[in-house]
């Protein structure tokens, strides 16, 4: 029996199945380095839809000793932590010249779509908690929410006064702010931001390398993921973020749905065989979680003016 190659098959006569090796592995490329939190996060290996993983949560301690004493002994403070993986879907509508193409053509043409579907709707979950499948709680601004750990734009009186700020208040919690994730709407003002003596403290890198705040790695998040009522700025200790993908991307092609979810011009659903239109189903499983409450701090928006309208 011949061995599947989608580099020869049309995708009319393969309407479900993994997305070819080659094509899946780009995907995933373009998720992750799009992903802001999958920029800055630590990443876990997934083979089980939960895993569970045990992180240092306080390193051991010495003790000053004199000559023939015992030394004491001391051991490290190691938590139990579970991360469980979910499922992320998009179903993307596409004119039916596509069932023409082979597989490794199609998805070629596919792979930026779906890598966007999928990364701003993580990356919507794991920043700020909407429309998440993850524990309530486990969202890096809900975890900022509980800690307290905010700063309204315009309260220090410098942008740069904020972010040092920022940082200070990770550091209370005896954790090391390694990363800044925002938007490229922001850039503007952090190119404004200057510290005591008139230097910049935003920098732009070279093709290819993350820009850098304050010595460190600025991700930026989708404009669509982004929440610019909780927050402008995020920074933390991001290795106690943690992300896992559990498996390959899964299709599915149907011609005869109707797509209850998405609109025509006059608001009603869409109906692929009436428009003569397909729709690819894509699907995949990821996991988020984060570890402690005051190891992340967001700069707000400003607050609003006493008296003001």
């Amino acid at each position: 029996m011949p061995t599947f190659n989608p580099n020869n098959v049309l995708l009319q006569n393969a309407v479900n199945g993994q997305i070819p090796t080659e094509q899946s592995t780009l995907v995933l490329k373009d998720f992750m380095q799009n992903s802001a939190v999958m920029q800055l996060a630590t990443y876990e290996e997934m083979t089980k839809p939960k895993k569970q993983f045990s992180y240092l949560a306080d390193g051991p301690g010495a003790y000053w000793v004199g000559e023939a004493e015992k030394i004491q002994t001391s051991k490290a403070t190691w938590l139990q932590a579970e991360m469980e993986a979910k499922k992320l879907g998009v179903i993307i509508p596409v004119s039916k010249e596509f069932l023409n193409y082979t597989v490794s053509d199609f998805f070629n043409q596919m792979r930026p779509a779906i890598a966007e579907a999928f990364y701003t709707k993580f990356d919507q979950a794991a920043l700020f908690g909407n429309n998440s499948p993850y524990a309530a709680g486990t969202s890096v601004f809900e975890r900022i929410t509980a800690s307290g750990n905010t700063l309204a734009q315009g309260s220090a009186g410098s942008l740069y006064s904020e972010l040092n700020g920022l940082m200070a208040l990770v550091e209370d919690g005896d954790n090391d702010p390694n990363g800044f994730t925002t938007t490229r709407r922001f850039r503007k003002d952090l190119r404004g931001a200057v510290d005591q003596n008139g230097i910049p403290v935003f920098n732009t890198a070279n093709q290819g390398v993350a820009n850098q705040l304050l010595g460190l790695p600025v991700g930026y998040v989708n404009g669509k993921s982004w929440d610019y009522s909780k927050a402008n700025l995020i920074t933390g200790d991001w290795q106690y973020a943690r992300y896992g993908i559990l498996q390959g991307i899964e299709y599915a092609v149907s011609q005869d749905a109707t797509l209850t979810t998405i609109a025509d011009e006059n608001g009603d659903p869409i109906n692929l065989f009436e428009r003569d239109m397909f729709a690819l189903r894509a699907t995949m499983h990821v996991g988020f979680m984060t570890l402690k409450d005051d190891a992340f701090a967001a700069l707000t928006p400003a607050a609003p003016v006493e008296g003001g309208a």
